[in-house]
């Protein structure tokens, strides 16, 4: 997990991919529609976050010359 009580990255997407499709589905009452939505959205706010704290790592690496090490 990458904070407490958070979801990785990878349940996230798993999570996120049931949700499209139960909605995709169209057998959800509104309520629940909603609910599912709202739910969507911040999973989807979670995995972008992830994904920048991924990125400023690899580029943290790149910009520190860590990574060229690995070509000697």
């Amino acid at each position: 997990m990458t904070k407490k009580n958070t979801p990785d990255f990878e349940t996230s997407i798993k999570r996120l991919e049931d949700i499209v499709s139960k909605l995709e589905a169209g057998n959800l009452d509104l309520d629940t529609s909603i609910k599912s939505f709202e739910e969507g959205v911040a999973l989807v706010k979670e995995c972008q976050k992830i994904i920048s704290e991924a990125e400023l790592k690899v580029n943290k690496l790149l910009d520190s010359g860590e990574l060229t090490k690995l070509d000697d």
